[in-house]
This record gives structure tokens, C-alpha cells and sequence, in this order.
């Protein structure tokens, strides 16, 4: 029915970045973790999304995480000699996360986020309207 549309693809988008936002927390709470179960540092993961169309059996519709990704960027290498995880010539593989960069994608995901917020909420106020003037 057209008259969810909006919510649904509103809806979609709001899991989609609030998934982003829960990617970014755990590239941030592992700015320093040298060591993982996989070996080596950590590495940033991003997500990658998709649009979804309606197909022909009416199936889902908005946008949607495709997959998520480890970030191929090299890790930051840091002096480190005494450092347990440290190298033959002393230097420490940090992960390639970058502070900046992780506020600033948060800061987009949240406006995102924000906006579809504004969608819903104006969807519900047209649809509370149509029904108080069908009854009028």
C-alpha cells in the first residue's frame, strides 16, 4: 500500500544508520587494540549500502546494508620498541582508525538518522490529519 511507503523506506534508512552509528562505536573503542583473535591490529569496519526497489513481488523497499567491510588501509605504524606487540625494528601496527574521521562519519550518520526521524514524524502528522477530516 503507497500510504506506508514513506515509513517503510524512512524506517529502512533508520536501521541502516543506526547500524553505521554501532560501527563506528566499535571502530572508536578499538583505536588501540594491537592484537585481535584474527591476528594483527584492528581493523576499521564500514558498512556498505544498498538501495532496494520494489520488484515485482512487492518485496522489500528503501536502502539496506549490503555487507560490511574491513577497511583495506594500511595500519599506523608507530615507534614503539618496548611495547609488546612491537616488530623487529620496533615499530607497533595500530589500527587504521582515524579519530577525525570516525566523528565526522558519526556526525553524518546521526543527521541522517535525524532527518528520517523528521520523516516519520511528518508522516504520522498527515496521516493524523486525513483522519480527523474524514471525521469531520
Amino acid at each position: 500500500m503507497r500510504l506506508f511507503d514513506s515509513l517503510e523506506i524512512a524506517g529502512s534508512s533508520l536501521t541502516a544508520h543506526r547500524l553505521w552509528m554501532d560501527l563506528i562505536s566499535q571502530n572508536l573503542a578499538n583505536v588501540n587494540t594491537t592484537r585481535t583473535p584474527e591476528g594483527g591490529p584492528y581493523k576499521r569496519r564500514v558498512p556498505v549500502f544498498a538501495e532496494r526497489l520494489q520488484g515485482m513481488n512487492n518485496d522489500f523497499k528503501g536502502v539496506g546494508v549490503e555487507r560490511i567491510e574491513a577497511d583495506d588501509l594500511p595500519p599506523r605504524m608507530v615507534y614503539q620498541p618496548e611495547h609488546p606487540d612491537a616488530d623487529a625494528q620496533g615499530y607497533v601496527a595500530y589500527p587504521n582508525v582515524n579519530v577525525v574521521r570516525e566523528m565526522t562519519d558519526m556526525m553524518v550518520a546521526t543527521r541522517a538518522y535525524e532527518a528520517n526521524l523528521m520523516v516519520v514524524e511528518s508522516a504520522k502528522e498527515i496521516w493524523g490529519s486525513a483522519i480527523d477530516v474524514l471525521r469531520s
